[in-house]
């Protein structure tokens, strides 16, 4: 593996390392954005709001040839990225550029060393806040394991550069540097190192997750995998437990480590009331908003106000929230829960689930979406199934990722549970959404271990492990079936639902054992229970 460096001499200026207040002065003086009433930095990032997958490429030579997942990434020569790269070295010569040496990583044995390269100063904050800050002493002798070079200006020329647009993220991998182009979209960078982790940890050993965690008072630690609007980072916010992070992990032998030194919270519809912390650490000094309105002479976000993007985000460093760990690590993990919204009201609240059951739904990634909430659905709920709970971010087989986690679960003896936060009593648009006192004690109760010693049944459909009743929770909510008012038309949408997880798992079938392709969902006439 041959690291390709970019040469910092090529700028015409260059700001290295710099603090918070320094950054927010350069950004304000440059006019990338303005100050909330607050103390904020607040930009807009124009045309791009969220995370151009279509333009994301992954270098193909003889290295990724066999490592990577061709069927989730798009390829790009040696010959096509050698071009970009000789471009933006000629186009950097004309920019002021800043740099950030960072880490990604709390466990000093596997941290990876980062350089992050931007055009624009609040994209140096941002990933400031985002990474790990080192020490002024790791900064004296610090060599970059991997490099992310930004530059929103630039414009790639399709043709000659082999790409779709002129907005490019080209990943090499081989020579562990990843070239943006085109896009303002912060969330970018700090995809693109997760990415890049996402391919490096499996091979050392070391899980990487997309997900949040939390230790609790005895360090028991819980991690909560789940795709966006299932609760990762809400339920993650306990104030009786201690946060490790709200989206990027790695697990390794010693246990479980936060990627990341900050958060990146949703701010659409933030409110004091339902999330304090995160409102709290939205509205200070050196934060940054993305793409959030400021109402009024005086500046004052609102969060509320969709106009720039249903994606407005706040990236804060860890630190603003007040339970967070201050170490960003934690013991093995005694809980793993995956979370789905599931809108079509088939899934109890709460199931455990055997180790091959939990194969099976992390490969699947389950979620659904609800009629309205983005343009071109129709009136019905909409399967998503993102394996992983990240394939966007997954560069290898969501096999390797699989088994990985298999292995571990097995190793330390983890309890796995499938939490759905979605509707009961009917699908969206009939049921209701699921009480969020009663997913809390639920979720509460596995986690304290006081879950898995209540009777349970067996689920007919999906043959997961589903309590009978828990002191404070409606027993009636805990068997899906019951909470329908025909229970005829629920035997209906639960096959309809086992068909889609049956046809989304038909591409991992030959991948996987035979006790992970046991663990399916399959109606049967005893459904009806």
């Amino acid at each position: 593996m041959t690291i390709q460096m970019f040469p910092l001499d090529a700028a015409r200026s260059l700001h290295r390392n710099l603090r918070e207040a320094d950054l927010v002065e350069f950004a304000i003086r440059r006019n990338e954005g303005r100050l909330a009433s607050t103390g904020a930095f607040v930009a807009e990032t124009g045309q791009h709001t969220g995370r151009s997958a279509q333009d994301k490429y992954v270098v193909r030579d003889a290295e990724s040839e066999s490592a990577i997942w061709w069927d989730n990434s798009k390829a790009m020569t040696e010959e096509q990225f050698d071009r970009l790269f000789s471009d933006f070295v000629a186009y950097a010569r004309t920019k002021e550029l800043f740099v950030q040496d960072l880490f990604a990583g709390a466990d000093t044995n596997h941290r990876l060393p980062c350089r992050i390269v931007t055009e624009l100063a609040w994209h140096s904050l941002f990933i400031r806040h985002m990474l790990r800050r080192p020490d002024q002493s790791d900064l004296a002798d610090f060599v970059p394991g991997f490099t992310v070079v930004n530059i929103p200006s630039f414009r790639a020329a399709p043709d000659y550069h082999g790409v779709r647009s002129e907005t490019v993220i080209a990943c090499n991998f081989t020579k562990r540097i990843v070239l943006v182009g085109g896009t303002s979209y912060a969330g970018e960078i700090k995809k693109s190192v997760f990415s890049f982790l996402n391919y490096l940890l499996p091979t050392k050993g070391v899980m990487p997750m997309h997900c949040s965690a939390n230790v609790g008072p005895k360090g028991d630690s819980a991690v909560f995998f789940g795709l966006s609007g299932t609760g990762k980072t809400t339920l993650s916010a306990d104030p009786t437990r201690t946060l490790l992070g709200d989206d990027e992990h790695g697990w390794s032998k010693e246990g479980v480590f936060n990627f990341e030194g900050g958060c990146y919270a949703k701010t659409i519809r933030l409110s004091r009331e339902a999330e304090p912390d995160i409102w709290d650490a939205s509205n200070r000094f050196g934060t940054v908003l993305e793409n959030v309105v400021l109402k009024g002479p005086e500046h004052v976000p609102d969060f509320d106000d969709n106009r720039l993007a249903e994606n407005a985000r706040s990236a804060y460093p860890l630190h603003y929230i007040r339970n967070a760990s201050a170490t960003g690590t934690a013991g093995n993990p005694k809980n793993i829960v995956m979370l789905t919204a599931d809108a079509f009201g088939v899934l109890p609240p709460i199931a455990k689930l055997t180790p091959s059951q939990a194969m099976y739904h992390f490969l699947s990634g389950y979620t659904a979406k609800v009629a309205g909430t983005e343009k071109g659905m129709g009136n019905e709920p909409s399967a998503t199934f993102s394996t992983c709970f990240g394939a966007p971010f997954m560069p290898r087989h969501p096999s390797v990722y699989g088994n990985l986690l298999r292995k571990l679960i097995a190793e330390h003896k983890v309890d796995c549970w499938l939490v759905n936060t979605g509707w009961t009593g009917g699908k969206f648009g009939t049921g209701t959404r699921m009480p969020i006192k009663a997913t809390r004690a639920l979720l509460n109760a596995a986690l304290a271990g006081d879950l898995k010693t209540q009777p349970m049944r067996t689920d007919a459909v999906f043959g997961f492990q589903v309590p009978l009743s828990l002191p404070g929770v409606d027993a009636k909510i805990l068997n899906p079936r019951d909470t329908w008012a025909d229970p005829v038309a629920y035997d209906k949408q639960a096959a309809a639902l086992v068909e889609m997880f049956t046809k989304n798992f038909q591409k991992f079938e030959t991948h996987v054992d035979a006790d992970v392709l046991a663990a399916a969902p399959i109606v049967r006439k005893a459904a009806a229970e």
